[in-house]
């Protein structure tokens, strides 16, 4: 067996070299303008610029911070959590740190990177963890930090220069990402590993050839690089990517299978919908019948039942609650990319509602903001948003597994049992059914919810939990699984259409359906006789993967 993958590689080096152009230009960061197609632009090679007036609140912020220090208010790494800083003048008489206090807040930072660098199992890939330095580079701009400006100048240096930490992949509860994102400090001040020029070399000896200075962190330098969501935030942006991928091919690849059914088009025009309008059901089904546009379906049929299996008439609703939880997903990380998820975090401006009570007072400095203890770190409307966006796709892989088992029979379809070729005398697409099967139930597993999932750990103080990094890596798993599943169906559908035109050579399908399938038969070809379908799935795969 021979198969034609012209098409398949021709499609995939355009979508590199669409990545490659685009990384040529540089992105803007000011904190809260970030797009996710910006920050993948940097994931892919981008130049960052940082807005100056950004820097000059970095700045703002970090005099509001020591100046909160200076007043004797609670400023962790400084006034808390150095054991120096409770019998020590923090300040001297001309208002810079004492140098006593200073060593004692490098030596706290030093020791609190060092001890939260504790990850799990191989290392992230070098474009995830771009992206996710690029997501905390961002919010380390939105203003509520304190730390000093030269971090976001290193992060910046980290991302124009190459230089990738080496941040192992597991290891975070989903209340910031402590022990993973710690690992860029490590890097920064010298301690650790980054890919840099295609290997992997210590952070000191790459700094040094890149000509990067390593930070000496202070004040709330290490507690800010190591305490956010920007890694599991990485991983729900792949699932959402590779979602939206998968969703905005689906409407296709379904019409396709419609016409392999000689299916009814009655549940998704406007006459039906209209009557219940749940969001984006009515948009969802028009652009099903759009994907029809010239399709013989469009014509009455004697062979056509007046209802179809229930796989094929709910696949509007399924699409569209699935695009519902897409764009969910989306408004939250476009929140969550954009705005600070520091504790404490630097209010400069900060309003003096409730300061009339004590409790209140001593986060504010007069005049300047003040520094308060938060929960911004808790990415809960991420991680359920994840998970929702997962049990939608479970449905959409479930209605397109039944959907698919219907075209193998010949009480739906009129056709031969097993769309088997007419001097096929083998199994056909008998035995294939199991592979797709496989696929749903692992869905089904990874569909399930694990944001309540956790041990009360830190001596019962985090007592809660979002595992928004499995749910994230759940979700790119139900996607990866649902393209194996979406081509299977497009392998059956294709031999559906193939099986009618050998009977009806007027027949005539979809513009945009016929489009799918015209490429879809180059890269896999009409199933004439059995054969090993392992190399058809893996080209059908890649190609629901990349088709656009």
């Amino acid at each position: 067996m021979k198969i034609n993958r012209k098409l398949l590689l021709a499609t995939m080096a355009l979508s590199v070299s669409s990545h490659a152009a685009f990384a040529m230009d540089n992105v803007l960061l000011d904190g809260k303008n970030l797009t996710q197609t910006q920050a993948w632009a940097i994931a892919d090679g981008a130049k960052v610029e940082i807005a100056p007036k950004s820097i000059q609140n970095l700045q703002i912020a970090y005099d509001l911070l020591m100046e909160s220090a200076r007043l004797g208010k609670p400023v962790y790494g400084l006034t808390v959590g150095v054991g120096l800083n409770k019998d020590h003048k923090l300040f001297d008489s001309t208002g810079q740190l004492s140098p006593s206090v200073l060593a004692a807040s490098q030596k706290f930072n030093y020791s609190t990177l060092r001890a939260h660098s504790a990850g799990v199992g191989e290392a992230m890939p070098v474009r995830l963890t771009r992206l996710a330095m690029a997501v905390r580079l961002n919010t380390i701009l939105a203003g509520h930090t304190g730390v000093q400006p030269v971090v976001a100048e290193l992060y910046q240096s980290y991302l124009n220069k190459g230089l990738v930490p080496v941040i192992p992949a597991k290891g975070t509860v989903g209340e910031a990402d402590i022990l993973l994102s710690s690992h860029v400090g490590l890097a920064m001040i010298g301690e650790w590993q980054v890919n840099y020029k295609g290997k992997v070399v210590s952070s000191a000896e790459a700094m040094a050839d890149a000509n990067i200075k390593p930070l000496k962190p202070m004040g709330k330098d290490a507690l800010s690089i190591l305490s956010n969501n920007s890694v599991s935030v990485a991983y729900a942006m792949q699932g959402y990517q590779k979602a939206e991928h998968l969703l905005a091919i689906s409407p296709t690849v379904f019409g396709l299978s419609l016409e392999g059914l000689n299916g009814n088009i009655a549940p998704f025009l406007p006459q039906t919908n209209d009557i219940r309008p749940f969001p984006y059901i009515g948009a969802t089904a028009a652009d099903i019948l759009a994907q029809l546009d010239g399709s013989y379906l469009w014509q009455a049929n004697s062979k056509r039942p007046l209802q179809d299996p229930l796989s094929y008439r709910t696949t509007g609703y399924t699409l569209a609650s699935a695009q519902k939880a897409l764009v969910d997903l989306k408004q939250v990380i476009d929140i969550q990319i954009n705005h600070s998820d520091d504790n404490p975090a630097v209010v400069v401006g900060a309003s003096d509602q409730y300061s009339q009570y004590s409790q209140v007072a001593q986060y504010l400095v007069a005049g300047q903001g003040g520094v308060f203890p938060t929960t911004n770190f808790e990415p809960l409307p991420v991680a359920l948003a994840v998970q929702s966006l997962s049990v939608a796709l479970t449905h959409v892989a479930h209605n397109s597994v039944q959907r698919t088992i219907h075209l193998s029979d010949s009480h739906f379809t009129q056709l031969s049992r097993f769309l088997s070729a007419p001097n096929n005398q083998g199994h056909a697409f008998g035995a294939i059914q199991k592979a797709f099967v496989d696929m749903q139930v692992r869905n089904k597993q990874l569909a399930q919810p694990v944001s309540f999932d956790g041990i009360a750990i830190a001596g019962n103080i985090e007592d809660t939990f979002t595992n928004l990094a499995l749910a994230s890596e759940n979700l790119i798993k139900i996607v990866d699984n649902t393209e194996v599943i979406y081509g299977l169906e497009v392998l059956h559908s294709s031999q559906a259409i193939d099986l009618r035109k050998q009977a009806d050579q007027s027949l005539a399908i979809g513009h945009s359906t016929g489009k799918l399938y015209q490429a879809y038969r180059q890269v896999v070809p009409f199933v004439s006789q059995d054969r090993p379908f392992t190399p058809d799935i893996q080209a059908s795969t890649q190609f629901i993967a990349n088709y656009k």
